[in-house]
Protein backbone atom coordinates (compact mmCIF):
# COMPACT_ATOMS: atom_id res chain seq x y z
CA UNK A 1 0.00 0.00 0.00
CA UNK A 2 1.98 3.49 -1.16
CA UNK A 3 1.68 6.02 1.57
CA UNK A 4 -0.71 8.77 0.92
CA UNK A 5 1.03 11.88 -1.07
CA UNK A 6 -0.74 15.26 -0.50
CA UNK A 7 -0.96 18.31 -2.28
CA UNK A 8 0.00 22.30 -1.24
CA UNK A 9 -4.43 22.02 0.10
CA UNK A 10 -3.80 19.12 2.42
CA UNK A 11 -5.43 16.80 -0.82
CA UNK A 12 -4.39 13.09 -1.75
CA UNK A 13 -2.82 13.21 -5.16
CA UNK A 14 -4.66 12.84 -8.25
CA UNK A 15 -3.71 11.16 -11.11
CA UNK A 16 -3.23 13.91 -13.30
CA UNK A 17 -0.99 15.48 -10.17
CA UNK A 18 0.62 11.99 -9.51
CA UNK A 19 2.61 12.79 -14.16
CA UNK A 20 3.28 16.00 -13.21
CA UNK A 21 5.50 14.69 -10.47
CA UNK A 22 6.90 11.84 -13.17
CA UNK A 23 7.68 14.79 -15.22
CA UNK A 24 9.59 16.13 -12.31
CA UNK A 25 11.89 13.14 -12.64
CA UNK A 26 12.42 13.09 -15.80
CA UNK A 27 13.34 16.40 -16.05
CA UNK A 28 15.86 15.77 -13.05
CA UNK A 29 16.88 13.14 -14.61
CA UNK A 30 17.92 14.85 -18.29
CA UNK A 31 18.95 18.65 -16.55
CA UNK A 32 20.04 18.21 -12.59
CA UNK A 33 19.49 20.97 -10.93
CA UNK A 34 18.43 23.15 -14.32
CA UNK A 35 14.90 22.09 -13.02
CA UNK A 36 12.32 25.73 -13.51
CA UNK A 37 8.81 25.71 -12.94
CA UNK A 38 8.40 26.68 -16.58
CA UNK A 39 10.47 23.88 -17.86
CA UNK A 40 7.94 21.70 -15.27
CA UNK A 41 4.84 23.40 -16.55
CA UNK A 42 6.08 22.76 -20.33
CA UNK A 43 6.76 19.02 -19.69
CA UNK A 44 3.63 18.33 -18.13
CA UNK A 45 1.15 20.35 -20.31
CA UNK A 46 -0.03 22.47 -17.20
CA UNK A 47 0.13 25.87 -16.52
CA UNK A 48 2.54 27.39 -13.56
CA UNK A 49 -0.33 29.15 -11.78
CA UNK A 50 -1.59 25.49 -11.73
CA UNK A 51 1.96 24.21 -10.01
CA UNK A 52 1.82 26.98 -7.36
CA UNK A 53 -1.89 25.91 -7.06
CA UNK A 54 -1.21 22.20 -6.16
CA UNK A 55 2.37 22.44 -4.53
CA UNK A 56 3.12 25.97 -3.73
CA UNK A 57 6.62 27.08 -4.46
CA UNK A 58 9.32 25.37 -6.18
CA UNK A 59 10.38 23.82 -2.84
CA UNK A 60 6.81 22.47 -2.86
CA UNK A 61 6.56 20.52 -5.79
CA UNK A 62 10.05 19.21 -4.71
CA UNK A 63 8.94 17.92 -1.57
CA UNK A 64 6.19 16.15 -3.47
CA UNK A 65 7.98 14.85 -5.73
CA UNK A 66 10.84 12.97 -3.00
CA UNK A 67 7.48 11.54 -1.10
CA UNK A 68 6.43 10.42 -4.78
CA UNK A 69 9.41 8.39 -5.22
CA UNK A 70 9.96 7.60 -1.33
CA UNK A 71 6.21 6.24 -1.61
CA UNK A 72 7.54 3.59 -3.64
CA UNK A 73 9.24 2.20 -0.60
CA UNK A 74 6.88 0.07 0.99
CA UNK A 75 7.26 -2.72 3.68
CA UNK A 76 4.24 -4.98 2.40
CA UNK A 77 1.27 -6.06 4.18
CA UNK A 78 1.15 -7.79 6.90
CA UNK A 79 -1.33 -8.66 9.78
CA UNK A 80 0.36 -7.00 13.01
CA UNK A 81 -1.71 -9.37 15.25
CA UNK A 82 -0.84 -12.44 13.49
CA UNK A 83 2.69 -12.43 12.75
CA UNK A 84 4.93 -15.03 11.98
CA UNK A 85 8.27 -15.51 11.65
CA UNK A 86 7.76 -16.34 7.53
CA UNK A 87 5.60 -13.40 7.25
CA UNK A 88 8.21 -11.09 8.90
CA UNK A 89 11.09 -12.48 7.09
CA UNK A 90 9.11 -11.69 3.66
CA UNK A 91 7.93 -8.44 4.40
CA UNK A 92 11.52 -7.65 5.40
CA UNK A 93 12.94 -8.73 2.20
CA UNK A 94 10.37 -7.42 0.31
CA UNK A 95 11.21 -3.84 1.92
CA UNK A 96 14.55 -4.50 0.98
CA UNK A 97 14.31 -5.71 -2.77
CA UNK A 98 11.91 -2.87 -3.10
CA UNK A 99 14.09 -0.27 -1.31
CA UNK A 100 17.11 -1.81 -3.47
CA UNK A 101 15.24 -1.07 -7.06
CA UNK A 102 13.79 2.45 -6.23
CA UNK A 103 17.65 3.61 -5.26
CA UNK A 104 19.76 1.99 -8.27
CA UNK A 105 16.77 3.75 -10.67
CA UNK A 106 17.81 6.74 -12.89
CA UNK A 107 15.11 9.05 -11.49
CA UNK A 108 16.77 8.31 -7.46
CA UNK A 109 20.16 8.63 -8.65
CA UNK A 110 19.30 12.01 -10.51
CA UNK A 111 17.16 13.31 -7.36
CA UNK A 112 20.04 12.47 -5.03
CA UNK A 113 22.77 13.53 -6.88
CA UNK A 114 20.99 16.95 -7.17
CA UNK A 115 20.27 17.28 -3.92
CA UNK A 116 23.85 16.38 -2.59
CA UNK A 117 25.05 19.09 -4.49
CA UNK A 118 22.74 21.61 -3.34
CA UNK A 119 23.07 20.62 0.51
CA UNK A 120 24.89 23.31 2.16
CA UNK A 121 25.10 25.84 -0.71
CA UNK A 122 21.87 27.74 0.08
CA UNK A 123 20.52 27.45 -3.34
CA UNK A 124 17.12 25.52 -1.78
CA UNK A 125 15.91 23.03 1.10
CA UNK A 126 16.45 20.14 -1.70
CA UNK A 127 19.05 18.20 0.58
CA UNK A 128 16.61 18.70 4.03
CA UNK A 129 13.61 17.56 1.71
CA UNK A 130 14.72 14.57 0.77
CA UNK A 131 16.21 13.51 3.89
CA UNK A 132 12.88 14.39 5.82
CA UNK A 133 10.51 12.60 2.96
CA UNK A 134 13.13 10.07 1.92
CA UNK A 135 15.40 8.39 4.36
CA UNK A 136 13.62 9.46 7.44
CA UNK A 137 10.17 9.17 6.11
CA UNK A 138 11.14 5.15 4.70
CA UNK A 139 12.42 4.41 8.64
CA UNK A 140 9.06 5.61 9.84
CA UNK A 141 7.23 2.87 7.49
CA UNK A 142 9.63 0.32 8.22
CA UNK A 143 9.92 0.52 12.25
CA UNK A 144 6.28 -0.22 12.84
CA UNK A 145 7.14 -4.27 10.80
CA UNK A 146 10.67 -4.22 13.36
CA UNK A 147 7.87 -3.60 16.44
CA UNK A 148 5.67 -5.95 15.86
CA UNK A 149 8.14 -8.70 14.58
CA UNK A 150 9.21 -7.37 18.68
CA UNK A 151 5.91 -7.75 20.16
CA UNK A 152 5.46 -11.05 18.81
CA UNK A 153 8.56 -11.98 20.31
CA UNK A 154 10.42 -12.66 16.91
CA UNK A 155 12.84 -9.98 17.26
CA UNK A 156 15.23 -8.76 20.15
CA UNK A 157 15.96 -5.13 19.97
CA UNK A 158 16.04 -1.89 22.91
CA UNK A 159 16.32 0.56 20.03
CA UNK A 160 14.01 1.04 17.01
CA UNK A 161 16.00 3.21 15.32
CA UNK A 162 19.13 1.51 15.62
CA UNK A 163 17.34 -1.61 14.67
CA UNK A 164 16.22 0.22 11.79
CA UNK A 165 19.77 1.73 10.69
CA UNK A 166 21.47 -1.50 11.09
CA UNK A 167 18.71 -3.18 8.57
CA UNK A 168 19.08 -0.04 6.49
CA UNK A 169 22.66 -0.39 6.25
CA UNK A 170 22.88 -4.16 5.26
CA UNK A 171 20.57 -3.55 2.61
CA UNK A 172 22.41 -0.77 0.70
CA UNK A 173 25.59 -1.48 1.23
CA UNK A 174 28.15 0.82 -0.92
CA UNK A 175 25.32 0.63 -3.58
CA UNK A 176 23.89 4.18 -3.39
CA UNK A 177 27.23 5.64 -3.07
CA UNK A 178 28.69 3.61 -5.86
CA UNK A 179 25.75 4.64 -8.15
CA UNK A 180 25.86 8.21 -7.11
CA UNK A 181 29.69 8.19 -8.15
CA UNK A 182 29.02 7.26 -11.23
CA UNK A 183 29.77 3.25 -11.03
CA UNK A 184 27.58 1.72 -13.84
CA UNK A 185 25.83 -0.68 -11.67
CA UNK A 186 22.76 -2.58 -12.79
CA UNK A 187 21.54 -4.83 -10.72
CA UNK A 188 18.99 -7.43 -12.13
CA UNK A 189 15.86 -8.33 -10.64
CA UNK A 190 17.42 -11.66 -9.44
CA UNK A 191 20.52 -9.85 -7.89
CA UNK A 192 18.40 -7.47 -6.28
CA UNK A 193 16.59 -10.33 -4.64
CA UNK A 194 19.29 -12.43 -3.74
CA UNK A 195 20.70 -9.08 -2.12
CA UNK A 196 17.81 -8.52 -0.24
CA UNK A 197 17.63 -12.12 1.00
CA UNK A 198 20.98 -11.71 2.30
CA UNK A 199 20.53 -8.80 4.53
CA UNK A 200 17.47 -10.08 5.74
CA UNK A 201 19.26 -13.01 7.07
CA UNK A 202 22.10 -10.89 8.56
CA UNK A 203 19.35 -9.08 10.06
CA UNK A 204 17.88 -11.61 11.66
CA UNK A 205 21.10 -13.47 12.84
CA UNK A 206 22.14 -10.17 14.73
CA UNK A 207 18.50 -9.42 15.92
CA UNK A 208 16.19 -12.98 16.25
CA UNK A 209 14.70 -13.23 19.48
CA UNK A 210 16.06 -16.31 21.58
CA UNK A 211 12.42 -17.97 21.41
CA UNK A 212 11.47 -16.58 17.85
CA UNK A 213 12.59 -18.89 14.55
CA UNK A 214 12.45 -16.32 12.07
Amino acid sequence: MEAAIETNDGEELTERQKDVLNAVLRLLVEEGDRLTMTAVARRASCSKETLYKWFGDRDGLLTATVRWQASKVRAGNYDRQHLDATALRASLEGFAANWLSVISSRTSIALNRVAISHAGSGEDNLGAIVLANGRIAIGERLKPLLEAGRDAGLLDFSDTETAFRTFFGLVGRDVQIRLLLGDRLELTDAEIGQDAADATRQFLALYRAKTGAA
